[in-house]
């Protein structure tokens, strides 16, 4: 079942680095932005709960639960492509596909 959870926080991308000053590497304050609008309870579906540790995003739904590392080595040196491949990763691990489509964010549990 594909589900809308929410539409991308395009706002986010004013604090990809050299525009907001991050020092992280891998555009810390982009990917806390980003994923903020993610922490929700579905309408009749799953309490979705996205969250940053350091380097690793941790995606829950519901019961289960992923995790990823955002890796500037493997998908960078551009900040959304890590964080995306990093929430792909993390919904894999969770039972779920993480896409984005026409500027929404779906999970496919």
């Amino acid at each position: 079942m594909k589900m809308r959870i929410v539409d991308e926080n395009v706002q986010a991308e004013q604090l990809i680095p050299p525009s907001a000053s991050d020092n992280s590497g891998i555009g810390i304050n982009y990917a806390d932005a980003y994923i903020k609008p993610m922490n929700l309870q579905l309408e009749n579906g799953p309490k979705i709960v996205c969250k940053r540790k350091g380097l690793k995003i941790v995606l829950s739904i519901g019961e289960k639960s992923g995790e990823a590392v955002m890796r500037r080595v493997d998908h960078g040196p551009d900040v959304r492509n890590m964080l995306r491949r990093a929430l792909e990763t993390a919904a894999q691990a969770a039972g779920a596909q993480f896409s984005v489509e026409q500027g929404a964010i779906y999970l496919e549990v």
